[in-house]
């Protein structure tokens, strides 16, 4: 083998590479420069996802577990209960649904949540700015959302609870088996723990007058939800064993004893009607939901439904209920009429049709309507309600009705979910502040999501979704116990490494190997560009399996 010397002088270097700055090349400057996953931008509480599922992947998860909780509880304050109960938008728009399967972010979340109580993580919160006095009608969720982050920026609050327990629905209106009530009650325990106080049993209009809290505090947030039940408007539904889901539900919360038949009419497609069907097989009875659309136009979580049939709960699709028939006072049956779809409604979902003359009957001894509630705004004075009783809404259901009086979460869109009235308690919280500190609230810049086709699939292999166990529902009924178990660290860890981490760089150093002329530099725990040697070449660019450098064009 010849040494070097034996090469022709053109072939040797003398030289360091340093010399020749090929830089001045360059027509295109790569910038790392991290863009929106998906996940984070359809969360209603606005929570870091992406963020915190990379703590759990960048070490040990136990060693970054109170960062992570820390992260997530910025925006959301109740990890262990949507854990259990959210929807989860995030995981419908995950970009691995075009992949294989979503990621398990509810099931993570949960798993956090679950860790924060077990650990007894506590916040931090700055001074109370005594100056100001903030009053919140209605102690559920989007009222205690409201108060912690107010607590958060340094804000004391009074919540008006008109029950004897905080909560809302988190205690009214979910059953045990999906959300333990302890884990409801150590998790709203830590946010009044905080410093904001509590009044129950005090409904403002009866017992508590609208105009005091006008004079007595400088902010109010109406944060009443939905409760008023609605009326089916068919002959019979007066009759005793009708029973709306709302009112079954709260009764179970509280313990109490509810009479009813062994074949009980459920009517709704709703997460209620799911929730009242489940009890109700849970008492040992016969539940059947009639619904008036098919599965697929069903508002419920796909989840709960899927829950539902496996555990042989009867569903009759297109069906809507037309009378009660009744006899000595006794329900005997319900009379429906057969459905169709038609176009599309202002829902988005196709218009169920009656067919003529297709009338049927089911036996039933007991019917519970699930067909939503409404807000009751009769304890308002007339200024902060429309004609029609509605409280006044400006903007995206955040509502500034009058100076220093606000309004979120159902009491303005009507019934919507947990982590729904979690975020506009959050946005009203910032609505308040600032007009507070009488400042302008900046509109957010809008800011484009990482789609699945800008992703580098090379890097990423296909990996079934972890899922939790579950308690499966035998013939000795397992009472109002907790269905899914949630994940174990074990499945933690395996979920977690399968997020693609999109538009954010998590360190994996692609950009570092591949760059031909070494200007990607690390320098404290971070890539730099050393500008002087590169090229644009855009390597790095099309090598970033999660498109988190951006390439610009070089001003001449």
């Amino acid at each position: 083998m010849k040494s070097l010397m034996q090469l022709p002088p053109t072939a040797i270097s003398t030289e360091t590479t340093l010399y020749n700055k090929t830089g001045s090349w360059r027509n295109f400057r790569p910038v790392y420069k991290n863009r929106l996953p998906p996940c984070n931008n359809t969360c209603p509480s606005c929570e870091k996802i992406q963020g915190y599922i990379d703590l759990l992947n960048q070490s040990t998860i136990l060693s970054n577990l109170r960062k992570a909780w820390d992260l997530l509880t910025a925006n959301n304050p109740f990890p262990a209960i949507c854990g259990r109960v959210c929807f989860h938008p995030c995981e419908e728009s995950c970009n691995r649904n075009d992949y294989d399967e979503p990621i398990g972010i509810r099931h993570i979340e949960r798993f956090i949540g679950d860790a924060g109580l077990n650990n007894s993580f506590k916040w931090k919160f700055p001074g109370i700015n005594k100056a100001y006095k903030i009053a919140i009608i209605g102690g559920g969720p989007a009222g205690l959302a409201c108060a912690y982050h107010l607590r958060r920026l340094g804000y004391q609050s009074t919540i008006f609870e008109s029950d004897d327990r905080l909560g809302g629905l988190l205690t009214q209106g979910i059953p045990s088996y999906r959300l333990p009530q302890n884990i409801v009650r150590a998790e709203i325990n830590r946010i009044i723990k905080s410093g904001i106080k509590v009044r129950l049993n005090t409904r403002i209009g009866k017992n508590y007058d609208f105009e005091k809290l006008i004079s007595k505090y400088n902010a109010i947030f109406i944060a009443i939800g939905a409760h008023r039940e609605r009326k089916l408007n068919i002959a019979g539904e007066d009759n005793p064993s009708v029973i709306p889901a709302f009112r079954l539900l709260y009764n179970l919360s509280r313990k109490r004893k509810i009479n009813i038949g062994y074949r009980v009419g459920i009517i709704g497609g709703g997460n209620a009607a799911m929730d009242a069907a489940r009890s109700v097989l849970r008492a040992g009875k016969k539940p059947i939901i009639i619904y008036r659309r098919t599965e697929n136009e069903m508002p419920a979580i796909t989840d709960e439904i899927h829950e539902a049939k496996e555990e042989g709960i009867e569903f009759i699709f297109l069906a809507a209920p037309e009378r009660i028939i009744i006899r000595n006072n006794k329900i005997v049956a319900l009379e429906c009429i057969r459905m169709k779809l038609g176009p599309a409604d202002k829902s988005g979902r196709r218009k169920p049709i009656p067919i003529r003359n297709s009338n049927f009957q089911v036996k039933l001894d007991t019917i519970i309507p699930a067909i939503g509630e409404e807000v009751d705004t009769s304890f308002l004075p007339d200024f902060l309600r429309t004609g029609d009783n509605k409280i006044k809404v400006s903007d995206n259901g955040i509502s500034t009705i009058k100076r220093g009086i606000f309004a979120g979460g159902d009491a303005v869109t009507g019934p919507k979910t947990i982590v729904e009235a979690l975020g506009a308690g959050k946005k009203s919280a910032n609505l308040i502040h600032h007009y507070l500190k009488k400042k302008t609230l900046a509109s957010a810049e809008t800011e484009k999501q990482v789609a699945f086709e800008e992703l580098n699939m090379a890097y990423f292999e296909h990996q079934p979704r972890t899922q939790p166990s579950k308690l499966v529902l035998s013939k000795r009924l397992h009472s109002f116990r907790e269905v899914s178990q949630g994940y174990d660290i074990k499945q933690v860890s395996h979920e977690s490494n399968r997020c693609f981490s999109c538009g954010v760089c998590n360190k994996c150093d692609n950009c570092f190997v591949f760059c031909p002329d070494m200007s990607v530099v690390k320098k404290n725990g971070k890539y730099e560009y050393n500008y002087d040697y590169c090229k644009g070449c855009a390597i790095c660019v099309v090598e970033c399996p999660r498109n988190a450098i951006a390439l610009i064009e070089e001003e001449k």
